[in-house]
């Protein structure tokens, strides 16, 4: 049992590696539904149809990389005894809400690597699409102000 700082930092890792597996989750529900099912966009749109796909693969893999990456440190941390649930939540709702606020506005509107939905007026997709993002963000805060008021070291 950890107890002080250690237990701080033993909190602050079941976070991380949550945040990792809420960033990976989210990336691969985009790549899933909105790239493959619906065909809505690719990750890079600009280019080739062969470029897009290409594009979508390299963040398929960045996505499988943040989630085993993320199961390999809560692995590390159950064996130790020193996983801390509560932290884990808010950190899997914030990745999730990071990735999806980071895409909205960065990766739409700053790079313009692709849009939600080629259509005539985008705002309606643009507002649900960082909505979304914003409430996964919030969800992931609140249980983290939670978790840090009752947190008792594993």
């Amino acid at each position: 049992m950890a107890t002080g700082t250690s237990a701080t930092l033993l909190a602050r890792r079941s976070l991380t590696a949550a945040l990792l597996i809420g960033i990976g989750f989210m990336a691969a529900i985009d790549e899933i539904i909105f790239h493959q099912v619906l065909a809505w966009h690719h990750f890079v749109d600009r280019g080739t149809g062969a470029f897009a796909l290409l594009s979508d693969g390299i963040l398929h893999s960045a996505e499988l990389i943040l989630i085993i990456v993320g199961f390999f440190m809560v692995a590390e941390l159950r064996e130790r005894k020193a996983f801390a649930k509560p932290q884990a939540w808010a950190g899997f709702f914030m990745g999730m809400g990071a990735f999806q606020l980071f895409d909205g506005l960065i990766d739409h509107k700053v790079l313009r690597l692709h849009q939600v939905r080629y259509v005539d007026n985008l705002m309606l997709y643009d507002l649900l699409w960082n909505l979304a993002g914003i409430v996964l963000l919030l969800i992931g805060l609140l249980l983290l102000r939670r978790a840090r008021r009752t947190y008792v070291s594993p």
